[in-house]
């Protein structure tokens, strides 16, 4: 690696940390501002909060890295563009194709980063950031209730078992209007209804009361009745009440496999899991799109300064966050494909990087 190589990935990676360094404080004043009030009214331990500000720290960076990365990349490649250092580069006899190779090698360092951070460590602090807000911030308004929850809790050759209940709340962990059918080859063979069924986080069973279980017999159903009884099921409260940024909080191996899971399940949900581990793999990859787009408009010097091309950073920059945001919704709440969804704003800039990039070495 040569000294202008080395010269140039400094900068790249020093003004990207310095931008997250800049942001993050800020980021966590605002959210400190909004949530000290009911900080206070819930006695939260100050230790309690200093970790939750951890995981917003790990958290805010991941969720708007695309734009510190883009944004740092303006700010330090206008910088050599008005001290005329790209002239003086290209001037040597170095092409663009040349020039651009130290940005590649700080997009590589910084995809692999993102690539470690979204696979293993965000999902632990988005678990952390997530729970605290939902335990202590959201109020009782928020009591993680479903209706019509309908699951397939075993498939195995001929042999499944279903569950139904109308009414789920996690807080207490009570359902209501409980149904477990049991089939071979997709004939009745067993069901159990109850009015009410109440989760034990120690035994991991589940006391059902008004019980009603009917065996089906070729001949004569035997019928048994009780007032209370306690279960246990091959299902948790989690599978009833799945909540929205579950695959956010797992693993690359703990989403694939709850994927897999879901989708055996028939879980409508299942694009909104996919969105997810769709961008694990997408958001590495928007590193090399957004630095050769930074590099190729802000490579010029021109008349407006640094200013100028800052705006036009920041115009591209929301334009690709807004991009990203609108086909995740859609691939969630339509039938568009996850994977079309998620990689398509990385499609459309690829194409935009190849256009401006070709302009720049003119």
């Amino acid at each position: 690696m040569k000294i202008i190589d080395k010269y140039i990935l400094k900068r790249y990676l020093g003004t990207f940390f310095v931008m997250l360094i800049m942001f993050i404080p800020i980021g966590i004043t605002i959210d400190v501002s909004e949530k000290v009030n009911k900080m206070i009214e819930n006695k939260i331990p100050l230790l309690e909060i200093l970790v939750y500000y951890g995981d917003f720290t790990i958290y805010f960076a991941n969720l708007l890295f695309p734009v510190f990365l883009f944004l740092s990349i303006i700010w330090f490649t206008s910088k050599l563009a008005n001290n005329t250092e790209i002239i003086a580069i290209l001037s040597s006899g170095i092409s663009f194709t040349r020039f651009l190779r130290p940005f590649i090698y700080g997009a590589v360092i910084i995809s692999f980063f993102a690539l470690m951070m979204g696979f293993f460590l965000v999902p632990k602090a988005s678990k952390g950031f997530n729970d605290f807000r939902y335990k202590n911030l959201k109020g009782n308004s928020q009591t993680r209730e479903t209706s019509d929850i309908f699951r397939q809790i075993k498939k195995e050759g001929l042999i499944e078992e279903n569950i139904y209940v109308s009414n789920f709340n996690y807080l207490s962990q009570t359902g209501f209007n409980f149904t477990y059918e049991r089939f071979n080859d997709n004939v009745l063979i067993e069901k159990v209804t109850a009015n009410r069924i109440k989760y034990d986080q120690e035994t991991k069973k589940y006391t059902l009361f008004n019980y009603n279980k009917r065996i089906v017999g070729q001949v004569d159903d035997q019928l048994s009745n009780l007032e209370k009884i306690v279960v246990k099921y091959n299902f948790e409260p989690d599978d009833l009440t799945p909540v929205v940024y579950v695959a956010e909080t797992m693993t690359i191996g703990q989403l694939n496999a709850f994927i897999n899971k879901e989708r055996a399940r028939g879980n409508a949900n299942i694009n909104t899991y996919l969105v997810v581990f769709h961008k694990k793999f997408s958001l590495p990859v928007a590193a090399f799109i957004l630095t050769i787009i930074a590099v190729a408009v802000s490579s010029m010097k021109r008349r407006g300064g640094m200013g100028v091309n800052l705006a036009i950073g920041i115009v591209i920059a929301f334009i690709f966050i807004f991009f990203d945001k609108v086909f995740g919704t859609l691939a969630e709440k339509s039938s568009i494909p996850p994977f079309l969804a998620v990689w398509l704003p990385n499609v459309v800039f690829g194409i935009l990087a190849y256009f401006l990039l070709r302009n720049a070495k003119r």
